[in-house]
């Protein structure tokens, strides 16, 4: 009798969790829609692109932006001179140097009385309601959240009884000034991603876009603020704000920025490529077409089945028409049996694959990496060209980074392909399930030579100074195993297991990769 009540209250408590857990949303109330403004041709952007493009008819122009100072410089430069209106799309947005150096920004522009249009996801808001609430009261800022938990369950319980719903998240990257120039990539707003972190320097890539494209991403943009999963922050947060709340986050910015003024690292803003560039007017514009392919916000709500909601069916055909040579970016890699088969196919047809992602000492998640591993002999066995990417920076990228040595650790974030050195897609697709099916992405592909041949020749010349090679070497017996020709510079040369790891990391990933949890990677 004992067990049995032991029993019945496990399985009351699971049943109170369950309910918790799946505690439905509150009515979606006060989301007006609004959209990207179309008559912004007079303001100081409409001005310049229009002056560039009347050489390019038809084509949009694009700038890279691979290094995180310039991107932060590229934000920066775009919030202080929008004249009408800023949308912002993020899936994090951290509160450390650079999120606050941006939303000094943001609400500098607001005062301007630019309409500031904001939307962020909610995974990583846990704690930060005030905040959001605060901000969305300042005259010209509006906030919307997208796919939110429930403000009145446990997150951790909604984890588990919602799984598969506050699981699937918005990870869409846009940032767009007067609908005539913006910003898409891979980067979300924190130290990390612009060079700001002592510890970690990630390997990121945006682009920074004028012309027809524009008018593109804005759409795509007014489809997620519209959807019926972005909420105001209103009817999520329901305790009122007053005006106190709004001049004390003013002083707090006001303070923070005085008090870093002199700081190294916007010290190094002022000095970096980008800034220079638009000093003496040489910035380095590409040309082509372009389309922006995004996943239809929708996608949240229903199964995978739904393919013509999905990024992938539009991207799908642009990478099997591939001729010659596809090299990918991609941090968080995990082909499945399909995706090994579709470039096996590749292969076949004799174009030559490459892909770089992150190797496990470089990672900055280790369970993806558990879902890529069981898939490297597969792929090595039919031809792909596998890179990972060293954790340690060599003097260049140190140097590059303002780093010391021994003070960064390399991880790539970039998410890019390059098709026969003729188109380049530049987002926030990762090649992975949780890309291609639970969470939604942003990206463009461009029809540009030019770019294309400068970012192959750069892999080219620089993947054996960053990266280990794989290898899948056969002993006679048949027995295969992976080798790791470590990038030049380093003594050891050969590496027989994950480089820079130690045992009980390689034997956790080794155990959770037997878990059919690839969706979810």
């Amino acid at each position: 009798m004992k067990i049995l009540r032991r029993l019945m209250a496990v399985f009351s408590v699971s049943g109170i969790l369950v309910i918790v857990g799946c505690a439905g949303m509150p009515e979606n109330t006060g989301q007006v829609p609004s959209y990207a403004l179309t008559d912004t041709d007079n303001t100081a952007f409409g001005y310049a692109a229009n002056k560039k493009l009347a050489a390019h008819p038809g084509k949009s122009g694009f700038v890279l932006l691979p290094n995180g100072l310039d991107a932060f410089v590229a934000r920066a430069r775009l919030a202080r001179h929008a004249e009408r209106s800023l949308d912002v799309q993020y899936y994090l947005f951290h509160g450390d140097l650079t999120g606050r150096l941006f939303l000094n920004e943001l609400v500098k522009a607001a005062e301007r009385g630019v309409r500031i249009r904001f939307l962020i996801d909610d995974w990583a808001l846990s704690g930060k309601d005030r905040s959001l609430a605060v901000l969305d009261a300042i005259p010209n800022i509006e906030v919307r959240v997208f796919n939110p938990f429930n403000r009145e369950g446990s997150r951790s319980l909604q984890l588990v009884g919602r799984l598969g719903k506050v699981t699937r998240r918005m990870h869409n990257k846009s940032f767009t000034a007067d609908n005539q120039i913006t910003i898409v990539g891979g980067r979300n707003i924190g130290n990390e991603y612009f060079d700001a972190d002592p510890d970690m320097a990630f390997s990121d890539l945006d682009t920074m876009a004028i012309g027809p494209i524009v008018k593109q991403v804005s759409r795509s943009f007014d489809e997620y603020w519209n959807s019926e999963l972005a909420y105001p922050v209103k009817a999520i947060i329901s305790e009122p704000t007053n005006p106190e709340e709004a001049k004390a986050l003013r002083k707090k910015l006001d303070d923070f920025i005085a008090e870093n003024a002199d700081s190294p690292y916007l010290n190094s803003l002022r000095e970096s490529d980008l800034s220079k560039q638009i000093q003496q007017k040489t910035v380095h514009w590409y040309w082509g077409k372009a389309d922006a392919l995004y996943d239809r916000p929708e996608k949240l709500l229903y199964d995978k089945g739904k393919t013509e909601l999905l990024m992938a069916t539009q991207l799908s055909p642009i990478m099997k028409d591939t001729q010659k040579e596809l090299i990918i970016f991609s941090p968080y890699f995990v082909p499945t049996n399909s995706g090994v088969a579709s470039l096996s196919a590749l292969v076949e047809r004799g174009v030559r694959v490459r892909v770089l992602t992150n190797s496990l000492a470089a990672t900055d998640v280790g369970m993806v990496h558990s879902g890529y591993s069981k898939y490297r002999h597969d792929l090595l066995r039919n031809g792909i060209e596998l890179y990972e990417l060293d954790k340690k920076l060599n003097k260049r990228q140190r140097k590059e980074k303002k780093g010391q040595e021994g003070r960064k650790k390399a991880s790539l974030h970039t998410k890019s392909f390059i098709l026969d050195r003729n188109k380049v897609f530049i987002g926030s697709l990762n090649l992975d399930p949780r890309s291609f099916y639970e969470n939604t992405e942003i990206g463009i592909v461009l029809t540009s030579q030019e770019m294309a041949v400068e970012m192959a020749t750069w892999f080219d010349e620089n993947i054996d100074k960053v990266a280990f090679r794989l290898e899948l070497e056969i002993d006679a017996d048949g027995y295969e195993r992976i080798l790791w020709h470590a990038p030049k510079g380093d003594p050891k040369g050969v590496y027989i297991v994950d480089p820079h790891t130690g045992f009980w990391r390689r034997f956790g990933l080794e155990f959770l990769s037997v878990f059919p949890i690839d969706s979810q990677l």
